[in-house]
């Protein structure tokens, strides 16, 4: 992979090379890490999304996260799922599409205020290509905000990921955030590891003045 010619050119393959369509093909309405988790995303919204804005929530399902108090122009959603899009209530609209094969959204530049990767980094095989995608339809200046925890669909994680310990995955993102042209990147750890709890990570980049 040109983007990363320090690792070997299987980091980026998968255990199980299905077509992600087949596996996505039926919805799973679960939550993908504990409330406190889901709180803490929710929180981390808060912070950096603008009451009002336009918000890009890709790799969604039928739940967004977002503070249920705060009003937004528009939020478009990504995912690989047709029904779950279509049961989340806080998108306005949304997108059906396969990254891993064509990592180009079908959107306008400079259209978002924001936008936010939920606990699916790790399945991206391009992701210099998507995120410089991501960059180029935020708005200068824009937040991009990865959040991911220690769970996973581990077959269809990159095989990079899997062989990072969990300390070194905002490494990785952020090595990620750099190649695509985001700038003032800042890695955090929102909730730390604990028995019984899901740990969370963000890492937050905002886009560069051009792209």
């Amino acid at each position: 992979m040109t983007d990363f010619p320090e690792f070997p050119a299987e980091a980026f393959a998968k255990q199980d090379t299905t077509p992600d369509e087949q596996f996505y093909a039926e919805p799973r309405f679960v939550a993908h890490i504990d409330f406190g988790a889901v709180e803490a995303v929710t929180a981390l919204y808060r912070e950096l999304f603008p009451a009002g804005g336009t918000i890009l929530d890709l790799m969604s399902s039928w739940i967004s996260h977002l503070p249920a108090d705060v009003a937004y122009a528009e939020v478009v959603g990504h995912g690989m799922n047709e029904r779950e899009l279509a049961a989340n209530r806080r998108l306005t609209r949304f997108i059906v599409q396969n990254l891993n094969a064509d990592p180009a959204l079908p959107l306008a530049a400079d259209m978002f205020d924001a936008a936010a990767i939920c606990v699916s980094i790790q399945y991206l095989q391009k992701p210099v290509d998507v995120l410089r995608d991501v960059a180029r339809v935020l708005k200068p200046g824009a937040p991009l905000a990865i959040t991911f925890s220690n769970r996973c669909f581990p077959t269809k994680a990159v095989h990079l990921w899997q062989a990072l310990k969990d300390e070194d995955h905002a490494k990785l993102v952020s090595l990620y955030l750099e190649r695509a042209g985001f700038a003032r990147i800042e890695a955090r750890t929102l909730l730390a590891p604990q028995r019984g709890a899901d740990p969370l990570w963000a890492v937050i980049g905002r886009a560069p003045s051009s792209v």
